[in-house]
């Protein structure tokens, strides 16, 4: 089963999550060890992957990253419009 993309994206978060992170000054490794430690096992690969978009994101990751990151659902999603448009 192939996987689908939405007009070449795999996630529409990658973007913003690089953003809020580095707003945070954590490494993507800095990132992943937070995760982890609240129980979403996560590789630092697997966070370079989904900011390039290349990786899908799972529901329980989006909802960590908002956790470690402090911040909205709503902020991860920010301009998901341009996505949609193009």
């Amino acid at each position: 089963m192939a996987v689908r993309k939405l007009n070449e994206y795999l996630n529409v978060i990658g973007k913003n999550l690089k953003y809020y992170r580095k707003q945070k000054n954590l490494s993507q490794a800095d990132l992943a060890r937070e995760l982890n430690l609240i129980g979403i096992n996560i590789h630092k690969n697997d966070i370079q992957l989904i900011e390039a978009n290349r990786r899908t994101v799972k529901d329980y990751e989006i909802w960590g990253f908002a956790k470690i990151l402090d911040i909205s659902f709503e902020s991860l999603f920010q301009g998901i419009e341009i996505i949609l448009e193009n």
